[in-house]
Order: structure tokens, then C-alpha cells, then sequence
């Protein structure tokens, strides 16, 4: 999308595709200290449900945060702690000797404040050298981007307030009565809505955003940094990792045979649009979005106002789209989450708009299942899914550009020696995929071997825990005569499970701190989601499109987006997901 707005720059010495690449591998690469117990970006600011203002945000790991409570054990350097709710926590101090057992225990940690600021300088640094990398004016970027920072944040935090975000059972916990539950990714709609309000009204104050006003940038770096969540998932739960993807490949095989074609023809037939018009169209309404339109654009050789004019729709009804579908899924597929994700990442016509409408499809169809039926589907694979669908179709624009430059020059358009090398197709190929690939894949190869080992050992242990419990209930009804016998079998049975814990724990340490990696990493996957949400409201600028006359064109969107393309995707996601359910939790 932000092609639309920066793509023609290029005074840097690199362009936003593959600089998103490397901003997200470089904040991978940080987090990657969690598997020494370093957790560099332990401090990113955590955005939580709340009803009181101080406590909605906190760092992501807890050796930043303050504990305090009774201690009940002492461990080397571990202290186990129990609070006033009497939930257990460990900490670890190295003046833990110091302590004993039955004394209270305080340790200071970062103020919400001090971790958002910090927070924000990291994110300000990161993004300001990635703005030199790319040539632009670096003042007038920071500045940019610190708006934008705070604009959307704002966003976040007020779609964190309880009446809005909690479920119903986090309701219940809180006292409230009654709440929208809308979970606290409705901040990205709000984000959505206050970028679409600036950039129609304000002029001054969106000219004073532009510079870092990339949508594009920020959600591609963002899916970077997904993929090592995601890779952590289909590691523990690879069989199904393995079935979405086949079926993510089948479906979009059937998106590029059926949308394609048809919004060819109707362009061609019935708006009299020209191949030059009808072949971008296509390719932004039907796959997606900006990349495909500018991919093809260049393959047929198009005059460059084609592809920007398909792109500006993009932004548009790209920000319908991510309000629309999201809600109706939550009411309507909440019993067929993964049905829900790949309607995602068909429907919506671009990286950053179906990925990030993933994630908040995740979240509400979680937080409904849990609500109407009690079923707690496990947090990320409807995103999974949805990524997984949309990647498939950015890996495939290259192959469909390669095939349309083919046709064009073969059959359409023949010029003598035109034609569109391989070099051209591999600069069209969308970097940030390789990206998440790469965060994807190194997550699933340090944690299979472990993942692997825990499932199994896990199974045993459970029968093990079903044992202990059913021999402590016939113990208790025992007589005298039958008591030893069954004393010895529990004993057995806890020295068991005991054993069997201890020959995973180092493999349950390396899965946690994967989770640590992934935590301290969605703390900027987040940020990175929220400012493309902010920022595709700011380029949205409706009175300046139809003044170029977008009218026509639109037109054409309208009736492919509403009248086919959306149920046709929900017809395939149906047919090919249908039935498939995420594990719980």
C-alpha cells in the first residue's frame, strides 16, 4: 500500500520491501537472546485489558516487572513466591540466600511508563535508520513517526478499556456487568478510524505525517517478526501446521483460476476498460492488492498511472474490508475459526490488510467460541491461516506475472525483443516473504526436537497424574489391611510422574524460552500492525482519488469486491477448511 505513496522514492540504497526484511530479522535476531536467558527487549511495553489507566500497560518479561509475596520455597538462586491471590511466581536472585522461607519478598521492577517510552525510542532508532537506509528526510521522519506513534498507541490503549475489549469471562473478573467484547485488537479499528478521519480533514496535520506514513513498511516488518510465533506453533502441533498449508495451496490455486478470470471479463465486457486497465485490475482486485497490480503493471508494460490508480483503491476498500470481515466472522464462523482465516486471506486484497485482519479475526472468533460454547481455541492459528493463504498468493504473483509478461508478448502485445527477464520477476518478488520463511522455519528447527519429545511424555504423564489421584481416593477409603499395599503403588505412581518431568524439563525450558522469543517479538509485531492500521486511514484521502477520476474504477471494485469475490472466497475457505479445528488450550 505504501508503494502507492513512497514507491517512486528511491534516493536510498534500499527500497521498503527489503528493508522490512531486515528490520524484522534484526528484532528477531534481539530476541533470540531468550534462549540464554537474555531478554534484551524484555521491556517492551505489554498492553492489557483494563479499568484502572496505571495498570494497562507492563513489561513483557517478568524480570522487569516488581513482585512481591510470601515466599514458599528457595531454590539456589530461585525464589517461588506466593501473592496475596495466592498465585505462585518465581524469581530468580542472587542474594536468594539471604532469604528464608515464610518471609515476605519486594523487588522493584520497570514503571509502565518508563517501559512505554523505552518502547517508543527503540521503535523511533530502529525505523529512523531504516528511514536513512531508504533516503528519506530524517527529520522530517522522526518527527513523522513520533506522531504517528502516539496517535496510534492512543488508539491501542483506548481499545483496551474493559467495557470495549474484555470477554465475558474477564468481564465477570473485573465486576463489570456487561462489556463489548470486542478483545483489544479493536484498537486497530480505532486506529483505522482516527488515520481515516486526519487524512480527510486535517491536511496540515497529515502533511506533517508523511514522511513516515508507510503502511506497507510497518506491516511487512511486522509479519517478519510473526513468523516466529507461528513457527513455534506448527512445531507443537506440526500434523495440523502441515494440513493448512496444503489446503492454503489448494485454495488459492482456486482463487487465481476463478476471481482472475472474472474480473477480466466483466472489466473487458461490460466497462469496456482496455487490456492495458483490465490486467492490473484483475490482478489488485482478484490477488493481491498493490503488489500484484504493480507486478503486473510491469509485466505488460503498463503506463505507471495504471497500477498507483488499482493501488489507491486498494487502500480504500482495504480499510472496508478489515472493519467489515472480521465482525461478521466473529458472529457467523466462530465455530469454523480456520474457515475464518482463509476467508481473510483471500477476501482481503493486500499483505498488511488480510494478515492484520487475521489477528483480529484470532482474537474475536477466540473470545466468542469462549463465550457462547466454552471452547477455548488456541490463540494464533486463524492468523496462521490467513498468513499462510496470503503467502501462498504473494509467492504465486511472481509465477501469474511471469505467465501474464508471456502471454502479452506471445499473443497480445507482440513487439520485437520485448520481454520481461527473470531478473525483472525476481524484483517484483514480494523480499518480505523470505523474511518470515526464515523466522518461520528457525523457530519450527530449535523447537521440533523439543516439541516432539514433550508430546508424548506429556500423555504419560497425564495417566500418571489420573493414577496418583485415583489411588489417594481408595487410600482414603482403605482398611487397615489394604493400606500399605496401596501407599507403595501411590508412592510409585508419583515417583513416576516425578520421573517423567524431569526427563523433559529441558525441553519444556527451551519451549518457554521460544515463547519468551515470541512474546518480546509480538510486543513490536503489535506496534508494527497498529501504525499500518493508523497510517492506511492517513493515505486514504477520498476527495483526492475521485478528483482523478477513481469513479469508473471503483465502480468495477465495488461490484467484483461485494458481488463475487468475497463469497466466492468464503465458498473456497469453506470447501477447503471446513471442519478443520485448532487445538485448545
Amino acid at each position: 500500500m505504501a508503494e502507492a505513496v513512497h514507491g517512486s522514492e528511491k534516493k536510498g540504497w534500499i527500497g521498503e520491501d527489503w528493508l522490512s526484511l531486515i528490520l524484522g530479522l534484526v528484532i528477531f535476531t534481539i530476541s533470540l537472546g531468550a534462549f540464554q536467558g537474555n531478554h534484551f527487549l524484555g521491556w517492551g511495553a505489554k498492553m492489557g485489558v483494563w479499568t484502572e489507566a496505571g495498570k494497562a500497560i507492563s513489561p513483557i518479561s517478568s524480570k522487569f516487572k516488581g513482585v512481591e509475596g510470601e515466599i514458599t520455597a528457595i531454590d539456589g538462586q530461585k525464589i517461588t513466591l506466593k501473592d496475596s491471590k495466592g498465585k505462585s511466581s518465581t524469581v530468580t536472585d542472587a542474594n536468594a540466600g539471604q532469604y528464608q522461607v515464610g518471609q515476605q519478598y519486594k523487588k522493584a521492577g520497570m514503571s509502565p511508563l518508563t517501559s512505554l517510552i523505552v518502547t517508543f525510542l527503540f521503535a523511533l532508532v530502529i525505523m529512523t535508520l531504516g528511514a536513512v537506509a531508504l533516503g528519506a528526510n530524517v527529520p522530517r521522519f522522526a518527527l513523522a513517526f513520533t506522531l504517528i506513534f502516539w496517535f496510534a498507541y492512543l488508539c491501542w490503549f483506548l481499545g483496551h478499556y474493559a467495557l470495549i475489549a474484555a470477554t465475558k469471562e474477564q468481564a465477570t473478573k473485573m465486576g463489570l456487568g456487561w462489556s463489548m467484547s470486542m478483545t483489544g485488537e479493536f484498537g486497530y479499528i480505532i486506529a483505522l478510524l482516527l488515520g481515516l478521519i486526519i487524512g480527510n480533514f486535517f491536511p496540515g496535520l497529515t502533511k506533517a505525517m508523511k514522511e513516515a506514513a508507510r503502511p506497507e513498511l510497518f506491516i511487512k516488518t511486522g509479519i517478519v517478526i510473526m513468523g516466529a510465533g507461528l513457527g513455534i506453533k506448527a512445531a507443537q502441533s506440526f500434523g495440523l501446521a502441515s494440513n493448512i498449508m496444503f489446503r492454503g495451496f489448494c485454495a488459492i490455486v482456486e482463487a487465481y483460476l476463478i476471481y482472475w478470470a472474472l474480473v477480466y471479463y466483466i472489466a473487458r465486457k461490460y466497462f469496456r476498460f482496455s487490456r492495458e486497465w483490465a490486467a492490473p485490475l484483475a490482478s489488485g482486485i482478484s490477488i493481491c492488492g498493490v503488489s500484484a497490480a504493480i507486478a503486473t503493471g510491469g509485466a505488460i508494460r503498463a503506463r505507471p498511472v495504471v497500477p498507483i490508480m488499482v493501488s489507491s483503491l486498494v487502500v480504500i476498500f482495504v480499510a472496508v474490508e478489515m472493519v467489515m470481515l472480521p465482525i461478521i466472522a466473529k458472529f457467523f464462523l466462530w465455530n469454523e475459526p480456520l474457515v475464518a482465516g482463509a476467508w481473510m486471506g483471500l477476501a482481503v486484497k493486500s499483505d498488511g490488510g488480510a494478515i492484520a485482519s487475521g489477528a483480529i479475526t484470532d482474537a474475536m472468533i477466540r473470545a466468542q467460541a469462549a463465550d457462547v460454547a466454552g471452547i477455548n481455541y488456541a490463540e494464533g492459528w486463524v492468523t496462521m491461516t490467513a498468513t499462510t493463504v496470503k503467502m501462498f498468493i504473494d509467492i504465486f504473483i511472481g509465477i501469474w506475472a511471469f505467465l501474464l509478461a508471456y502471454i502479452w508478448v506471445a499473443k497480445i502485445d507482440v513487439r520485437p525483443g520485448q520481454k520481461v527477464s527473470a531478473g525483472e520477476i525476481w524484483n517484483r518478488f514480494p523480499k518480505f516473504v523470505i523474511g518470515y520463511a526464515l523466522t518461520f522455519a528457525i523457530m519450527i528447527v530449535i523447537c521440533w526436537p523439543a516439541a516432539t519429545k514433550i508430546g508424548p511424555v506429556e500423555d504419560e504423564i497425564n495417566r500418571a497424574k489420573a493414577e496418583v489421584v485415583s489411588l489417594e481416593k481408595q487410600l482414603a477409603t482403605a482398611d487397615a489391611a489394604a493400606q500399605p499395599a496401596l501407599a507403595r503403588e501411590l508412592d510409585e505412581a508419583k515417583a513416576k510422574e516425578k520421573g517423567l518431568s524431569a526427563s523433559i524439563a529441558d525441553a519444556n525450558a527451551t519451549i518457554s524460552s521460544a515463547g519468551m522469543v515470541s512474546r518480546q517479538g509480538d510486543v513490536f509485531r503489535g506496534i508494527f500492525f497498529l501504525l499500518c492500521f493508523f497510517t492506511i486511514g492517513l493515505v486514504s484521502n477520498f476527495k483526492k482519488l475521485m478528483e482523478e477520476g477513481i469513479g469508473r474504477l471503483a465502480l468495477v471494485y465495488v461490484v467484483s469486491l461485494f458481488g463475487f469475490i468475497i463469497w466466492i472466497g468464503l465458498f473456497i475457505s469453506w470447501l477447503f477448511f471446513h471442519g478443520v479445528k485448532p487445538p485448545t488450550v
